[in-house]
């Protein structure tokens, strides 16, 4: 008989429970957020020099 992760017993609770966060999608909203500040950052700039 083989064992699955899917055989493992739930405990009330755990439905709700949300999955751990990865460094992949921690790493992936530092870029983007990285990317909108500077395009944010650039405009405001770009603003304040034209007027």
């Amino acid at each position: 008989m083989v064992f699955n992760r899917d055989d493992e017993l739930k405990l009330p609770g755990d439905e709700n429970k949300k999955p751990a966060i990865s460094m992949n999608r921690i790493a992936l909203w530092l870029v983007v957020g990285g990317i909108g500040a500077y395009l944010l950052i650039s405009g405001l700039i770009g603003i304040v020099a034209k007027g």
